[in-house]
């Protein structure tokens, strides 16, 4: 939920958001852990370059692992 500005502390109603399909792209090193970097398909631009996360692949699950 998010604040509404005209009254103090009430709340707004959120909009849900639709699903988005996400791209992963791993890098491999010799010396440090491989990464996996997760954005939103289909981004360009500004977009693309501040809609993503990087974490460790070794933190990383398929799906069917977790269903």
């Amino acid at each position: 939920m998010s604040l509404n500005p005209d009254g103090a502390g009430s709340a707004a109603t959120e909009r849900p958001q639709a699903p988005h399909e996400l791209s992963m792209t791993v890098v491999e090193y010799t010396s440090e852990p491989d990464r996996c970097t997760v954005s939103p398909r289909g981004l360009s631009g500004v977009a693309k370059l501040s809609t993503w996360m990087t974490v460790d692949k070794s933190v990383v699950v398929g799906l069917d692992a977790m269903r």
